[in-house]
């Protein structure tokens, strides 16, 4: 695989989510976007999410910090694919791909769009 870094997940995910599951999501992510886990800099998520033990877990086992942004900063970052759900649940239209890109800051763009498993969601951005 081709190693690009650092690489910023952001997840979404419903309470109770399992690591397994987060985990899942993010390494078939990870394949589309032909790079390597221990290209991760940081997991990224909604703040409200930020105790879920799944995205935790999922944390602790790529060995990056787990960021949480709040809705009004998710809600300002344009995304490709909102969510109504999403914002329901968050009060911003996107979680996935807000937190990404405000995750790789500056420069970001997405590298793989949201992408859905039963209970979560995950985006890849880098900076360029």
């Amino acid at each position: 695989m081709t190693k690009v870094t650092p690489l910023h997940v952001g997840v979404g995910a419903r309470r109770g989510v399992s690591p397994d599951e987060v985990m899942g999501l993010i390494e078939r992510a990870l394949a589309e976007a032909g790079a390597d886990a221990d290209a991760i800099a940081a997991l990224a998520t909604v703040d409200v999410k930020a105790d879920e033990p799944g995205l935790r877990a999922a944390a602790l086992r790529l060995g990056v910090p787990l960021t949480a942004y709040g809705a009004d900063a998710l809600a300002a970052q344009p995304v490709p694919h909102p969510s109504e759900a999403a914002r329901r649940a968050t009060g911003a239209p996107g979680v996935a791909e807000a937190a990404a890109l405000l995750s790789a800051g500056s420069g970001g763009v997405l590298l793989v769009g949201k992408r859905k498993s039963a209970r979560a969601t995950c985006a890849i951005a880098c900076t360029v």
